[in-house]
């Protein structure tokens, strides 16, 4: 069901609404063009993204994972802010963190010939390099890390807490802007984690 927004007295469309619009531009092409559309605001869906990457709507978890996957195919991100976006429709919601979670990766080669392929819990894979950079946030308080990887656009995946065990198996010691890191590579390029020296001796 619509509804307005206020000040703005402008119509937020319904889910449903918005879910048919994406399927109508997909048109089983694979991601639509989000880049190329700038259709006005609508308002705020009253849509949540969960830390773990459930979907809720109204307040209710979204249970079908293909409806989920056709949201996610129209999110874009503008500054902090995230939208769900077709060619005429423009609406915020909310993301806690990251709008996917990275559910498992794959590794290929080794060193610095290393490859981290990472899937997420809508289907998109995205392989970490320089188009995809990982980094990993600490919290200042508990030091507990938060590793994320670019997947599209703007758009981080949270690597869940299994895959990043399995990625700090692979870790290496090298030389990062004047310093010694641990870290991992990928695609090319070494993604600093934590400085060796504060490492456990």
């Amino acid at each position: 069901m619509a509804k307005t927004t206020g000040e703005q007295n402008t119509v937020t469309p319904s889910a449903s609404a918005l879910a048919e619009a994406a399927s109508a531009a997909a048109r089983g092409r694979g991601l639509p063009p989000v880049h190329l559309w700038n259709p006005p605001f609508c308002g705020d869906l009253d849509m949540r993204i969960a830390r773990d990457g459930t979907w809720f709507y109204e307040g209710t978890p979204i249970g079908r994972p293909a409806m989920v996957r056709l949201f996610s195919t129209i999110l874009k991100r503008e500054g902090d802010r995230y939208f769900l976006v077709t060619p005429v429709e423009k609406v915020g919601i909310t993301v806690e963190d990251a709008p996917f979670v990275a559910v498992d990766f794959r590794v290929a080669g080794a060193g610095e010939d290393q490859r981290l392929s990472f899937v997420t819990n809508v289907g998109d894979e995205a392989e970490a390099g320089p188009d995809h950079p990982l980094r990993v946030i600490r919290d200042p308080k508990t030091g507990e890390p938060s590793p994320y990887v670019m997947i599209r656009a703007g758009l981080e995946a949270l690597i869940d807490r299994k895959s990043f065990y399995r990625l700090v198996e692979l870790g290496v010691h090298a030389r990062h802007e004047g310093a010694e890191w641990f870290g991992l590579w990928s695609g090319g390029v070494f993604f600093p984690v934590i400085p060796s020296r504060d490492l456990p001796r």
